[in-house]
């Protein structure tokens, strides 16, 4: 198969995504996903569709991908073997569309969170193009791999560390991602960082767990600007979280912030619990710049009002990676070409 169909069946996907006419047919994924995966609302599930078809799935964007990296139609067929992530709905389709659009194939071991939403993009894949099939593979072993790319916790990272050290490999570990406040942002901006931080429940890498405040921040307006984000209690496993995670600071007295449905805390650690986010204060650029750096190998994405700090997204587009914006910052298009 050559690129430019590779290509062509990608991007024949993101327009069934996209084509309104077939939205019946993906609610029926995102319940099936549902009863998978709780944490798999039919709005999560349509939000993280409808990035991957607008950021990854455009035959414009993949072919200049392609042309990126000098990809030619000669396919390698070596066998990719990811292990992929279930945290937020089809975390781990970049790693199987990077495999195949280089022209290897993805032994993919899915996430028992996220089994029944990737299949239901393969099988989409491989109805479009049955030739697709051949360089997607779902497997729980790894063994005929020629490489990997495995995600996972820290402690995961350990055993992936071990068991793959003798094959090339990416291994990814915890991260999260970060706001910057400098105290001008407007209630719109505010709000679409809401979005940063409680879209997919804050599960994923890319969520907002830390927020850096200049000194004598206060939060009213930030408070003011999420509030149509309440009815995220309604969720069953959210709201169990926020008020065991509220009885724990109350308990403990622990000095905390709280609106009813979400919490925010000061804490020099980066990664927060579902229903709270941390937050820092900093004196000057100086300062904040040094906060930032010690951090930055356990940092995904940085977001700021409008992307005034360095190498960071606006707000609101934290969920919105395009196809180059790599996990853990690993080029995983050249490392699967220089194999």
């Amino acid at each position: 198969m050559i690129l430019k169909e590779r290509i062509l069946t990608f991007s024949s996907l993101g327009d069934f995504i996209l084509n309104e006419a077939n939205r019946e047919q993906l609610r029926e994924w995102c319940y099936r996903a549902k009863n998978e995966n709780a944490w798999f609302t039919e709005d999560n599930v349509i939000l993280s569709l409808d990035n991957i078809a607008k950021y990854y799935l455009n035959n414009q964007l993949l072919t200049d991908w392609a042309d990126q990296y000098k990809l030619v139609d000669h396919c390698s067929l070596k066998k990719i073997g990811i292990v992929a992530a279930g945290n937020i709905p089809a975390v781990g389709f970049h790693d199987l569309m990077a495999a195949v659009i280089s022209g290897n194939i993805a032994l993919i071991k899915l996430s028992s969170s996220d089994t029944v939403l990737m299949k239901f993009l393969i099988n989409k894949l491989i109805e479009i193009n049955h030739n697709i099939g051949q360089f997607i593979q779902i497997s729980d072993k790894l063994n005929e791999a020629d490489a990997f790319i495995a995600t996972g916790s820290d402690n995961s990272a350990k055993y992936f560390e071990y068991y793959f050290s003798k094959k090339p490999h990416i291994i990814r570990r915890n991260r999260t991602s970060v706001a910057i406040l400098n105290g001008s942002e407007n209630k719109i901006e505010l709000g679409n960082l809401g979005n940063d931080i409680l879209q997919f429940f804050g599960l994923g890498c890319r969520n907002v767990s830390k927020i850096y405040v200049p000194k004598g921040y206060t939060f009213d307006k930030f408070f003011e600007s999420i509030d149509y984000w309440s009815t995220i209690l309604l969720h069953h496993k959210y709201n169990n979280n926020y008020d065991y995670n509220k009885s724990i600071y109350l308990v403990n007295g622990v000095k905390f912030f709280d609106n009813g449905f979400f919490m925010l805390k000061p804490d020099e650690a980066l990664v927060s619990p579902i229903s709270t986010c941390f937050y820092q204060e900093y004196d000057n650029r100086e300062h904040l710049d040094n906060l930032i750096g010690q951090n930055s190998e356990k940092i995904q994405c940085i977001v700021s009002s409008k992307s005034w700090y360095p190498h960071s997204f606006d707000f609101g587009l934290a969920q919105s990676p395009t196809l180059i914006d790599y996990a853990d910052g690993i080029d995983v298009m050249n490392f699967l070409t220089e194999l």
